[in-house]
């Protein structure tokens, strides 16, 4: 059975809007909690569009679950990982001026780059996941480079779901489950999931955990935070 990780940085998105003080997300993550989540996901970005330090800092101390932080490879967010210690770090591609993360990491072409940078954060105890394309080549590489875990990027099955194309990109989220636990690896999964299409991510045999964000958050301003968590919950359990 799947567990949930909620990705709370919207709810930052619409503080930052004002450069104010409300909507908090401590008290989002702590509802979130109340409701079920099995996680709290928060990307520190480079440019801190959404999720400050303090956040961060202030999470690690409060929060009864787990803390996934979501981060670029660089040394000043690695150097903020080591200090905080969060329980897992998701290591994902960062570009200024996208919306949104738009693909997986390349694992192929920075292996040497990811291997060194992984070492001291599994030496410090943090579980390290990275958030990858659902190609064999880069799960054996994210293995080879020291990871525990990865995060499957499920945004093209979500952008084609309910056309022709879903059970193509459906089956390669499930291949891809199933090559990366028979090599040792543990799989999460995320990105573009919501209310009609997480199911069938939830049922991939060997699945741990959905990481979920935007379509909660977006629920949660006509329902409520604490109802659209226990929603998710309820579907994906």
């Amino acid at each position: 059975m799947a567990t949930l990780g909620v990705n709370i940085d919207h709810i930052a998105t619409i503080r930052q809007a004002r450069l104010g003080v409300e909507p908090e997300p401590i008290t989002a993550a702590a509802i979130c909690e109340f409701a079920g989540a099995d996680a709290i996901t928060v990307h520190l970005r480079e440019d801190r569009r959404h999720i400050q330090d303090r956040d961060v800092r202030i999470l690690s101390q409060t929060a009864k679950t787990r803390i996934n932080l979501e981060m670029a490879a660089t040394e000043e967010i690695q150097k903020i990982a080591l200090e905080l210690k969060p329980y897992s770090c998701t290591l994902v591609p960062e570009k200024r001026q996208e919306l949104t993360t738009e693909g997986g990491l390349d694992v192929v072409s920075n292996f040497a780059h990811l291997q060194k940078f992984i070492a001291p954060l599994v030496e410090a105890g943090i579980v390290v996941s990275l958030f990858i394309d659902a190609e064999q080549d880069q799960i054996q590489k994210s293995k080879d480079a020291g990871a525990q875990f990865i995060e499957l990027h499920t945004g093209k099955y979500a952008e084609v779901f309910n056309t022709p194309l879903e059970q193509e990109e459906f089956q390669k989220l499930s291949d891809a489950t199933a090559f990366a636990h028979s090599i040792g690896l543990r799989v999460n999964a995320g990105h573009g999931l919501n209310y009609n299409n997480v199911v069938p991510v939830a049922k991939i045999p060997h699945m741990e955990e959905l990481n979920i964000g935007h379509s909660i958050i977006a629920k949660a301003v006509f329902v409520g935070l604490d109802r659209a968590v226990r929603d998710m919950k309820s579907l994906i359990s």
